[in-house]
């Protein structure tokens, strides 16, 4: 079996829908993580805080820099992720479908590099 990254990304503005909008979301996202979990594809899952509240770590010269924010400043952010195993990309396609139906946004999956 794969592991497949499930990437949930959407706009920045989607962290100020009022709790009372954004419940459903939550609700059928929860369903379908408590179903996955009695799969053999659940490895793991993660929400993630505001954009605002990332640090940017570059070590790459000689010196470290530490930036408060995102890596990139764009219109859309990674909101959440899914880490599954599938036996292919079609059965890790079919899952990602029902997490897009569930969390409302886009998915992208990506296969983790071999080991």
């Amino acid at each position: 079996m794969t592991q497949y990254l499930l990437s949930v990304h959407g706009p920045s503005s989607v962290w100020d829908t009022p709790l009372e909008e954004a419940q459903p979301m939550y609700e059928a996202t929860g369903k379908f993580n408590d179903e996955l979990k009695t799969t053999d594809a659940w490895v793991f899952v993660g929400g993630l805080e505001r954009p605002e509240t990332a640090t940017t770590v570059d070590g790459t010269g000689n010196d470290v820099i530490v930036t408060d924010g995102p890596y990139m400043e764009t219109k859309e952010y990674l909101g959440g992720f899914w880490v599954i195993e599938a036996a292919d990309l079609d059965a890790a396609l079919k899952i990602a479908a029902e997490a897009s139906k569930a969390c409302g946004g886009k998915v992208e999956v990506r296969p983790f590099a071999g080991e």
